[in-house]
């Protein structure tokens, strides 16, 4: 039987009531995507506190959610928010304004619809989540993916391993759809050169060509 917690009109009502049960059920069921974005995007040490400012952000704002968006997407979009900031603090984030929209110079991997036009060699999953089933290209690929820098590897990891849209990762991240394309292009290019020197040689260089 379906909860009634699980209409976010519902949810929102009781939250704002101050409803432990609701609460208990929001972080039970949020949580965990709260905390694997914020180690996307700030690393595994700091991911925690960043959460946790998120969650006092969240029940802070509830009353001024205008319910443009999904609980779940505005939650998230809080805790990207704060991991952003937390980087600007340690003054290792970088403006995505200030970043080029250009793809020339990229690889041709993909087509105007942002899908693969030539895989890497012998390799027929969809995605980087599905190699990351196979012993031998496992810990290769996951050290490829955390030296991403932060907006990349978050906006990959939302697009592959947690399947949202574009524009749903342009709402979370508060980006255009250009540069999450471009973020979401890069971060493919450089995880699918990890796998073609692999392939190729059978040993593991993540280290890849800075962004241009």
């Amino acid at each position: 039987m379906k909860s009634e917690l699980e209409n976010d009109e519902e949810l929102i009502r009781r939250l704002l009531d101050q409803d432990e049960v609701a609460y208990r059920y929001v972080v039970k069921t949020y949580h965990a995507s709260m905390v694997y974005l914020a180690r996307r995007i700030v690393g595994e040490k700091i991911a925690d506190e960043v959460v946790q400012e998120a969650w006092l952000s969240v029940m802070g704002a509830l009353p001024k959610f205008e319910r443009r968006s999904k609980l779940k997407s505005w939650i998230l979009t809080i805790v990207a928010n704060e991991a952003k900031n937390r980087l600007r603090k340690e003054k290792r984030y970088v403006s995505l304004e200030s970043m080029s929209e250009d793809t020339s110079g990229l690889s041709d991997r993909f087509n105007q619809t942002n899908h693969w036009a030539s895989p890497a060699a012998d390799w027929q999953a969809d995605s980087p989540d599905a190699l990351l089933s196979g012993n031998q290209l496992s810990s290769c690929l996951n050290q490829a993916i955390s030296e991403l820098p932060a907006l990349q590897e978050a906006t990959l990891s939302l697009k592959e391993k947690q399947g949202y849209s574009l524009k749903e990762i342009c709402n979370i991240l508060e980006v255009s759809e250009s540069n999450v394309r471009v973020l979401l292009h890069r971060a493919r290019n450089k995880v699918f050169a990890v796998i073609d020197h692999f392939q190729l040689t059978g040993e593991c260089c993540t280290e890849t060509a800075p962004d241009s």
